[in-house]
């Protein structure tokens, strides 16, 4: 069943057979940089919230997503169309280099499944890493991602060792970064990070944002 939900001046067409907009990706679009006329790629972009949350910020972006699904991609389409925004959806595995040329990118973007497969959480089979791992996901945004552009992400902060030393890999240079939690006496719950290609480097840590669960 499909539904819809407004996204400031945006209409957002969901499924229920697809994974839904969260507070992640809302954080993550606000967190990530972006300037007019930017090139934009989001890796698995589900029905394309990430692109309509970022066009609500800056006009005239050059929106790319990329997403396995073929339900969620065909609703990235009508939902680009549907708010009169121009854009591509690519059908296919993000890891396939024919996808799309490499060092393209001003601003690649993720909201990845992020709980390693077999590990019990109770993310569901969406938010598993079990056909994407995360050196997958980095290593794509490395080659996509033209000198001096960004990588957005946000992930777990249980394994924020393992983002950094993938990160690393795809000569991405962790440049800022920023936990999500409920309150003081919750550990974070998410942790939101940007990169740039072949950065110096110089991390930025962000105070925490807290806001509440529900």
């Amino acid at each position: 069943m499909e539904s819809v939900e407004y996204l400031g001046t945006y209409t957002l067409r969901q499924s229920d057979s697809c994974f839904k907009l969260g507070r992640d990706s809302v954080r993550l679009a606000s967190f990530a940089t972006v300037r007019p006329g930017w090139t934009v790629c989001d890796l698995g972009c589900g029905v394309g919230s990430l692109l309509l949350l970022l066009s609500q910020r800056e006009n005239a972006l050059s929106l790319t997503g990329v997403e396995l699904d073929p339900t969620a991609a065909d609703l990235a389409r009508r939902n680009l169309a549907d708010n009169g925004l121009a854009g591509t959806i690519r059908t296919g595995d993000l890891r396939d280099e024919a996808l799309l040329p490499p060092d393209t990118f001003h601003l690649v973007i993720s909201n990845p499944p992020y709980f390693r497969a077999g590990s019990g959480k109770s993310g569901g089979t969406a938010r598993m890493d079990e056909t994407c791992s995360v050196a997958d996901l980095c290593r794509r945004a490395g080659r996509l991602t033209r000198t001096g552009g960004r990588f957005a992400v946000v992930y777990r902060p249980e394994r924020l060792a393992e983002l950094f030393a993938a990160l690393a890999a795809a000569r991405l240079e962790p440049k800022r970064m920023q936990l999500l939690a409920y309150d003081t006496k919750k550990p974070p719950y998410a942790v939101l990070v940007e990169a740039v290609k072949d950065g110096g480097p110089g991390l930025e840590v962000l105070p925490t944002a807290y806001q509440e669960e529900g």
